[in-house]
Parts: structure tokens; C-alpha cells; sequence
């Protein structure tokens, strides 16, 4: 049977897209080290990263944007990023396997699986591309806005992030509903600058 897994990242940073991704496994090409990508270092992520791309029946990067987030809050633009990863696979699943306790509106036969990244491999390789996937983006946020420290933070709401958007204003690829963000904007309306 076909089976893709699907997980996503980026739920909860201020900042940029929430990025899922869907991979179907080759039963003939299995991969050593599948594991829930928070529980790897970057460096092993980022080898099994490629082996994936390589190795995989079929993979796929689904997203939801900002003001995609903004507009329909993170739950459902989480699902939505989901549907669009398996919609872009370019081999058909036949079973779905979601990490969470969410399944997107759609068609095909799944199941949502609480943790499913540390019990399926075909979770924990869409765990492992989503995840790479989102630091990467990050990390070219960094280059362009240094003292943000994206590096480091990934855009999650940590002290030394919120010490920079206090200080430097939110640009415009942050999630303007999320409530830390609110709040800087409410008390410098004029804290918004164009990232583009």
C-alpha cells in the first residue's frame, strides 16, 4: 500500500509560513535514522533531508502563507498547508497518515496519529523535510535582517525575538493576528516595515 505521511512545522512562530510536508516511502529503499525531527541535530536532519528526496516514491512541500494564517487562523492554515503537500505529490497515496489529531478536509483514505512523528517512518521523513524546509527559509531571513536573529530563534517568540521586534519593528512576513505582534503594532502603529 501507498502510504504517505504528513506533518508540519511553524506553528507556533511569529514569523513566516507554516510548512508541511507529505513523503511516500520506497518499502525497497529504506532509510536509517527516521526519528521526529526535533529529536535529531540539524546536521543529521539535514543528511536525512536529502537521502528522502532521493530515496522517496514521492514527495512533496505544502505551505500556507502569513496572511493566509492571518486570515483563517493557524489551525486551519496548518490543515490547508497538509492538503496542499499531498495534493502535490506526484505519485497518488493510497492511505494518508497525519501526525496530530487533525485530519484536513479531503477525499483520501487517513488516519491522524497523536505523535505519529516517533511512530511512523513515513511521519517522521515528512517531519524531518518539513523541518528543514522552514529553518532553511529562516535562515534566508536572517541574511536579509541580521538583527533579528532568525538564526538562532527560527521565529519562535522567545526573549531575545521579542527584544528585537520591540526594538526594530515587525516586518511585514510576520503573522500581524498573533497577539505578541498585536501588541508591538498597537503601541507603534508605525512599527510595520516591508520586507520584500
Amino acid at each position: 500500500m501507498l502510504i504517505a505521511g504528513v506533518d508540519e512545522v511553524g506553528r507556533g512562530p511569529l514569523v513566516g509560513a507554516v510548512v508541511t510536508a507529505a513523503v511516500i516511502l520506497d518499502p525497497d529503499k529504506p532509510i536509517d535514522g527516521l526519528m521526529d525531527s526535533k529529536k535529531l541535530s540539524e546536521m543529521k536532519r539535514n543528511t536525512l533531508a536529502e537521502q528522502i528526496k532521493l530515496n522517496a516514491l514521492s514527495w512533496a512541500i505544502g505551505r500556507a502563507e502569513p496572511h493566509e494564517i492571518d486570515n483563517m487562523n493557524i489551525l486551519q492554515a496548518s490543515l490547508l498547508a497538509m492538503h496542499r503537500a499531498v495534493e502535490s505529490l506526484a505519485v497518488q497515496p493510497e492511505w494518508v497518515r497525519v501526525d496530530g489529531n487533525r485530519l484536513p478536509q479531503w477525499s483520501y483514505p487517513s488516519e491522524a496519529v497523536v505523535k505519529g512523528d516517533s511512530l511512523h517512518a513515513e511521519i517522521s521523513a515528512a517531519s524531518i523535510l518539513a523541518k528543514v524546509t522552514r529553518d532553511a527559509e529562516m535562515l534566508a531571513l536572517h541574511h536579509r535582517f541580521p538583527a533579528y536573529g532568525f538564526d538562532q530563534h527560527k521565529g519562535y517568540p522567545t526573549k531575545a525575538h521579542f527584544a528585537a521586534i520591540a526594538r526594530l519593528g515587525v516586518l511585514d512576513c510576520y503573522r500581524m493576528s498573533f497577539k505578541p505582534v498585536q501588541s508591538i503594532i498597537q503601541a507603534n502603529p508605525n512599527a510595520i516595515h516591508v520586507s520584500k
